[in-house]
């Protein structure tokens, strides 16, 4: 009998649920980012407001394990619960901001934002996480690095109704780079791909509390001295661009098909003037929507193109791995 984390060598080869997007060649280029000491006039500042419609079992532990019957589940002995806030699932900001963050890194020209010390030998210095805040990369001038906050912030998502949906999650395997050359040869970042459906059995594993299919969660994303290009690059990374659209793929899971979330921007309020927001006492700046929404995005994103802020192969690379809807199963067994 083969040791439980290997394959036999008898069986069959199964797809892996997985694909690496490369870095390009040339390094990144280092510059201090905007700062927070003033509204920026050339700049951009202003609240998306998301909505996040989840498309496969989605479930983002706490770490705590609680009693079935503490969550109304009765004939469930134990739960791994998600975070939840007057009864409503709720997605950490920080979490879809990771998430958002890995994507604009692969599709502009950016270090990464962590390298842990077993790896840094191994990867190339051009790539390893900016030291200074005055010489930071593109992804680093916008969601943060060392010692340098950044210039957007994501607010915790909330689920639109009460409860959850009891789910199953099977024991998954760690990553192991160091047993696979394409880690690091080529240099790349890994993405998983979609699913038609997630895995929701297995041997073992533990029940769990999920956000089912069609559940929808809405949040904000707060910005401030961006520009155009950075702006377009943003909203790109979060699967907005016509011509490469893509959904995320947020949580625990990501192997079995979890964590499908597609995104659409309901409005976007924008600050063109703080002088004239504080004083009028109408608080709410103003709002886009409908047709005048979908152009000022169309107009951001084509400005990251044509100011070459967003890198093509591999925004094209990523777009082919995020695509969804997908007829790609995901692996029930070992891959």
């Amino acid at each position: 009998m083969a040791p439980p984390n290997r394959r036999p060598d008898n069986a069959p080869q199964v797809p892996k649920p997985y694909e690496f997007v490369e870095f390009p060649p040339n390094a990144p280029t280092l510059t201090s980012p905007a700062g927070h000491h003033k509204y920026l006039k050339n700049r951009i500042h202003g609240i998306l407001h998301l909505q996040l419609t989840v498309e496969t079992a989605l479930h983002i532990s706490t770490g705590t394990v609680m009693m079935g019957r503490d969550l109304g589940q009765s004939k469930i002995p134990l739960i791994k619960t998600m975070q939840t806030g007057n009864e409503k699932l709720t997605i950490p900001g920080s979490s879809l901001k990771g998430v958002v963050r890995s994507i604009y890194e692969a599709i502009t020209n950016s270090t990464l934002a962590v390298v842990t010390n077993r790896y840094k030998d191994k990867m190339p210095r051009n790539r390893l996480p900016c030291g200074s805040k005055e010489k930071l990369c593109p992804a680093s001038r916008v969601f943060g690095a060392l010692d340098w906050q950044g210039l957007i912030s994501f607010q915790d998502a909330r689920c639109v109704k009460k409860g959850f949906a009891p789910g199953f999650m099977p024991s998954l395997y760690r990553p192991r780079p160091d047993q696979r050359r394409k880690y690091f040869n080529p240099v790349s970042r890994k993405f998983y791909y979609h699913a038609i459906k997630a895995v929701a059995g297995g041997e073992k594993g533990i029940p769990t509390q999920q956000a089912a299919a069609q559940y929808t969660f809405e949040t904000q994303l707060q910005f401030m001295n961006l520009t155009q290009a950075e702006l377009g690059a943003l909203l790109a990374s979060l699967g907005q661009d016509k011509d490469y659209p893509f959904s995320l793929k947020v949580g625990a899971g990501k192997p079995i098909g979890m964590g499908t979330m597609t995104v659409k921007i309901t409005q976007i309020q924008r600050t063109d003037s703080m002088r004239d927001r504080y004083s009028d006492y109408n608080t709410e700046p103003p709002s886009l929507t409908g047709s005048e929404l979908q152009t000022f995005i169309k107009q951001a994103i084509a400005a990251a193109h044509q100011q070459k802020l967003l890198e093509l192969p591999q925004l094209k690379q990523l777009q082919k791995i995020l695509a969804y809807p997908t007829n790609r199963e995901a692996p029930a067994g070992m891959y």
